[in-house]
């Protein structure tokens, strides 16, 4: 089995960080923000497909230099092309059924179990669907029991016709590339609801999911991790830590040196970064 990740952003929201390197590469709980998406799929994965536009030289130079147990291809992007456009452009690859991610997304998803549930239905896709108290932000998706019956892009509060969104995590049968035109495409406005009579079927997520897209997101992102992986205060080689300071619970250090009276909380300290005494370091990812 294949998986598609969908990366070609430039990361404009996650600024400065995206600055120096592509998203993807962005450091999250000890391993770039893609490892999370990889890492977990399950063994019968055995190829993974990126569609890369921004700093795609990064993104092979790091994929050559680590061994993750899966052949990774880089597809380039030359220009956006959407969330269909993007898929359709690395097409070549996927000639069986396959799962597909948005490539800034961290959840807690069972992708083995999410391929089992989509080949129960038979459908020509599986949307992961995510429950959320305010679903106006987002592309909101109906179901009759599980399938698929519409859908609504950011509409205004309180018309919602549920509070299930678009997690951006699917599984597709090769078939949905005959319903995606070349050019810009959406894959939520200008194909999934052209597809329903195809079999369009949503899985309920549950655990957790953030849209790493934005700061905020982000930080939120990492604190879900340090909890989830239950991390304490954890000093990794190199550290250098004043006896006085305060480093509160959710906080890793990696080769860095924390002042007298300093206070961290919820952070992650990479190689090299120096808090000074008295400094307070909270939700925060200190490169």
């Amino acid at each position: 089995m294949k998986a598609a990740i969908l990366a070609g952003g430039q990361g404009t929201r996650l600024r400065p960080l995206t600055e120096g390197m592509p998203k993807p590469l962005v450091p999250l709980v000890g391993k770039p923000l893609i490892r999370h998406i990889i890492d977990p799929l399950p063994a019968e994965v055995d190829t993974v497909i990126l569609a890369v536009n921004y700093r795609k030289d990064d993104l092979q130079d790091y994929f050559d230099s680590v061994d993750i147990g899966r052949e990774v291809i880089l597809v380039e992007e030359t220009e956006p092309l959407g969330t269909g456009g993007a898929l359709k452009n690395i097409s070549e690859y996927l000639d069986d059924t396959f799962l597909a991610f948005n490539g800034d997304i961290v959840c807690s998803l069972d992708a083995a179990m999410m391929a089992d549930f989509h080949r129960r239905h038979g459908g020509i896709g599986t949307l992961a669907l995510w429950k959320v108290k305010d679903p106006s932000a987002y592309g909101v998706v109906a179901l009759d029991d599980d399938r698929v019956t519409s859908f609504q892009e950011k509409p205004a509060p309180g018309e919602e016709l549920s509070d299930l969104i678009n997690a951006g995590v699917y599984v597709f049968e090769p078939e949905i590339f005959e319903h995606i035109p070349d050019g810009v495409v959406s894959l939520e406005r200008d194909v999934f609801p052209n597809v329903l009579d195809r079999g369009l079927y949503g899985l309920r997520l549950e655990g957790y999911w953030v849209d790493c897209g934005t700061r905020d997101s982000y930080l939120r992102a990492q604190g879900i991790l340090l909890k989830e992986q239950g991390v304490g205060n954890v000093f990794k080689a190199g550290s250098a830590v004043a006896a006085d300071a305060d480093v509160a619970e959710s906080a890793v250090l990696e080769g860095a040196s924390v002042g007298s009276k300093a206070f961290i909380r919820n952070s992650i300290i990479c190689p090299g970064a120096k808090v000074r005494k008295g400094e307070k370091v909270v939700d925060t990812i200190f490169l």
